[in-house]
C-alpha cells in the first residue's frame, strides 16, 4: 500500500516495524518484494484458520502480524528500486483474499461461541464494508486524483486500522468471547461510516463537473419491428 494511504495505526506502529524489517531483507538480493507479500497473505490467511478453530486471540496477533508485514513489501520495493505495477497489483489483490479469510474465521469464531444469526450478519457485513472502503478509495482515486479530505473518509476504515482493531478485539475474547462478535459490529459501522463520507465528499467533488454523456443508440427498426 503506498504510504500516502498509510492510516494511523500504519503512521505510528507498523512502520516502526515494516522499515526495519525492510532494511534487514534488502541485505538479500533474492528476497524480492513479491516474496514478501505472499508471505504476508499466507501469515493473514493462516489468521482465519485460527480464528475459525476457536484460538481468537492468537487469530488476532496473527492479523496484526499481517498488517505489518503488508507493509514490508512496499518499504523493500523502495529500497532496492524494484516497484512494479504489476507488484502493486498482486498486493492489493491478495489483501482481499486476506480481509476474506480474517472476517470469515472471525464470523465462524463469533457464530460457535454464541453469536448465532447475529455473528452471520455482522460478519457479512464487515466484510462487505471492508472490501468497499477499499473499492471507493480506488474508485475516487481515478475520479479525482487526489486524497480524501476529511477526516473520517481518509482514515476512520483503513485497513492498517481494521486489522488493529480485529487484534484488540480478539485478545479481549480471552476473557470475554462475545468481544469478537462486537468487533464485527465495530469494524461495520466504521466501514459504513466511512463509505458514507467518502461517497458525499466525491459527491460534492463532482457535482459541478461537466455531465455525462451516454453513447448514441441507433433507434431504426427493421421490419420485424427490432432494434438495430
Amino acid at each position: 500500500m503506498p504510504e500516502k494511504w498509510d492510516g494511523v495505526i500504519s503512521q505510528y506502529i507498523n512502520r516502526r516495524f515494516s522499515r526495519p524489517m525492510a532494511r534487514a531483507l534488502a541485505k538479500h538480493p533474492r528476497i524480492t518484494p513479491n516474496m514478501v507479500t505472499i508471505l504476508s497473505t499466507l501469515v493473514g490467511l493462516a489468521s482465519g484458520l485460527v480464528f475459525a478453530l476457536g484460538f481468537g486471540w492468537l487469530g488476532g496477533l496473527l492479523a496484526q502480524l499481517a498488517s505489518i508485514t503488508d507493509g514490508v513489501d512496499g518499504d523493500l520495493a523502495k529500497l532496492t528500486g524494484r516497484i512494479t505495477a504489476f507488484g502493486g497489483y498482486l498486493d492489493s489483490i491478495l489483501d482481499r483474499y486476506v480481509d476474506a479469510a480474517i472476517f470469515l474465521g472471525m464470523t465462524w469464531f463469533a457464530y460457535t461461541n454464541g453469536g448465532g444469526q447475529y455473528a452471520i450478519l455482522f460478519g457479512v457485513l464487515a466484510l462487505a464494508g471492508s472490501l468497499l472502503v477499499s473499492y471507493t478509495r480506488s474508485k475516487a482515486n481515478d475520479i479525482s486524483k487526489t486524497l480524501f479530505e476529511g477526516k473520517i473518509a481518509q482514515y476512520l476504515a483503513n485497513r492498517d486500522v481494521r486489522l488493529f482493531t480485529v487484534m484488540v478485539g480478539s485478545l479481549l475474547s480471552i476473557v470475554y468471547p462475545a468481544a469478537v462478535l462486537y468487533t464485527l459490529l465495530t469494524i461495520t459501522a466504521i466501514t459504513s461510516l466511512t463509505v458514507l463520507m467518502r461517497t458525499i465528499e466525491i459527491y460534492r467533488k463532482t457535482r459541478n463537473l461537466d455531465p455525462y454523456t451516454p453513447p448514441t443508440v441507433n433507434l431504426e427498426l427493421e421490419h420485424e419491428g427490432r432494434l438495430v
